[in-house]
């Protein structure tokens, strides 16, 4: 038996492909709203008295569970099922509110003897397999660089936003490009980063800038300016292409020697039946496929050396 835990817009697409993979499970909610929505979207019933009580009644160890709560409650979930036993655990990016709280889950985990992965879906997506494979053709990155921009203009008038989502709106959403560019790429082992400005909503930073070199030996640099227009970019450099993400869910190639610009032809059948990198990754978590994921562990050394550094975040 696998443990769906929320039933709002995230739960509602985890849903999907488990219906479609044949598993069987349970979606456990709390909130009228979200219950009624992913009852109708979905056309399964739920469990409607939240978390807490559910454990109140002694239901038997699931084999998985993927959490798929709101960011503010994903700490307090997952400290729940790793009390109550869970030993394996598909956690929704970025695995909490706070750094303080990731880190504290990473220790839990550890003495739980628990696996808990975070759910970076654009690991997954068909753009990045396809990269891959180039990447690997090419006989590996030389450099790359990117930019995670965040609309700024468009964030302060988002609806049902806390100020602990908002105030790590870094960690929470910037942290998807970021994580795809480094899983590609190789992990920072040197970085200088700088950071200025404040946002009413994000009040640590708004304008980022640094370099660095990764384990793989590939030198990288990135922007951001959210008090300025732009969006989300990856560009990959091997010694024969440079493969571009802009949109991220693209994925567009250079060849050396051309100045042309070309889309790479992909099956992105998964991708658009439905939400992207879903499938694969639910699909993996399920099969005990885990060298795609990032680990609890992993997300914890990157906010300890990495993304606080970055985003000036105490």
């Amino acid at each position: 038996m696998i443990w769906l835990i929320g039933t709002g817009p995230m739960a509602i697409e985890y849903a999907k492909v488990l219906k479609f993979l044949n598993y069987d499970f349970v979606a456990i909610g709390r909130g009228e709203i979200n219950n009624t929505k992913y009852e109708s979207q979905t056309g399964l019933k739920c469990v409607k008295i939240g978390l807490t009580d559910y454990l109140g009644t002694k239901p038997a160890l699931p084999n998985k569970v993927i959490n798929s709560v709101g960011i503010d409650a994903l700490y307090s979930t997952t400290t729940e099922l790793l009390e109550y036993g869970v030993k394996d655990i598909l956690l929704e990016k970025p695995g909490g509110a706070y750094t303080s709280e990731i880190l504290q889950l990473a220790e839990d985990a550890k003495i739980q003897d628990a696996k808990v992965l975070i759910a970076y879906n654009r690991r997954f997506y068909s753009t990045v397999l396809k990269a891959e494979e180039l990447i690997l053709e090419d006989g590996g990155v030389s450099s790359f660089n990117f930019e995670f921009t965040e609309w700024s203009h468009v964030i302060k008038t988002l609806p049902n936003k806390t100020n602990a989502e908002l105030h790590n709106w870094f960690l929470g959403n910037s942290t998807h490009v970021i994580d795809t560019a480094f899983y590609l790429c190789g992990k920072p082992k040197e970085l200088s980063a700088f950071h200025k400005g404040s946002i009413e909503w994000h009040p640590s930073s708004s304008i980022f800038c640094g370099a660095g070199i990764t384990d793989n030996d590939s030198l990288f640099s990135y922007h951001a300016d959210w008090e300025a227009p732009g969006r989300w970019v990856l560009e990959i450099m091997t010694k024969k292409r440079r493969l571009i993400f802009k949109p991220m869910e693209s994925l567009q190639v250079q060849v050396l020697g051309s100045v042309a610009v070309n889309p790479v032809e992909i099956d992105n059948t998964l991708d658009v039946d439905y939400k992207p990198g879903l499938y694969l990754q639910t699909k993996a978590f399920l099969e005990n496929n885990f060298s795609r994921f990032c680990s609890i562990n992993e997300q914890s050394f990157m906010i300890s050396n990495v993304y606080k550094k970055m985003a000036g975040y105490s």
